[in-house]
């Protein structure tokens, strides 16, 4: 089975992203476009792990 990757709980006004353990009760505005509260934090994991991934090459 495949690994979710985001939950839209419309009843509660909630959107979680599985990936990365973030739950917002922002749903109304993200349907309508306010992707920030969601890119921003996938950006974030992403440069983190680059990083993480760049020390273990150099050490």
């Amino acid at each position: 089975r495949s690994q979710r990757i985001r939950t839209y709980n419309y009843p509660q006004g909630r959107i979680t992203d599985h990936r990365i353990n973030l739950t917002l009760y922002k749903l109304a505005e993200i349907m309508e476009g306010d992707l920030e509260s969601i890119i921003e934090p996938l950006i974030v994991e992403q440069q983190t792990n680059q990083l993480t991934e760049l020390n273990d090459a150099l050490a």
